[in-house]
């Protein structure tokens, strides 16, 4: 489980965040149209929420699912390292292209749906035929 934030946050982490709230890409603006007040079957999103010294595109604390929107100024490399990052720290994490979101949003929330209904087996059984 996702542990809650309780010490303050870092302030250039809270400036972050509170700045790209403001100034959501196109794609953003649209996947938190149907994220917001839990219009996707009740699940309660977050937009630009910290995780330090990160700030998530979206994220559903419940779920532990941090959902990430990418374009083209995106680096493979970062997203990686910040992808295992965030995984280190609990979270499930999935990407999107801004395009896939402009042009494919029934399958993106369907997917984001899926993800965040499924609740992953701990620990994750070994595949059959192995093992004892």
């Amino acid at each position: 489980m996702v542990r809650t934030i309780k010490p303050p946050l870092p302030s250039t982490t809270l400036e972050v965040a509170r700045s790209l709230r403001k100034t959501m890409t196109d794609a953003e603006r649209r996947l938190w149209k149907h994220l917001r007040a839990g219009r996707l079957c009740g699940l309660k999103f977050r937009r630009q929420h910290p995780v330090p010294p990160y700030v998530v595109d979206f994220c559903c604390i419940e779920a532990a699912l941090a959902v990430e929107l990418d374009g083209s100024q995106h680096n493979a490399l970062v997203d990686a390292e910040r992808t295992r990052y965030l995984q280190a720290q609990g979270w499930r994490v999935v990407r999107y292209w801004n395009n896939e979101v402009l042009l494919q949003i029934d399958a993106v929330l369907e997917e984001i749906e899926r993800i965040a209904r499924s609740r992953t087996l701990s620990p994750t059984p070994l595949p059959e035929g192995e093992g004892l």
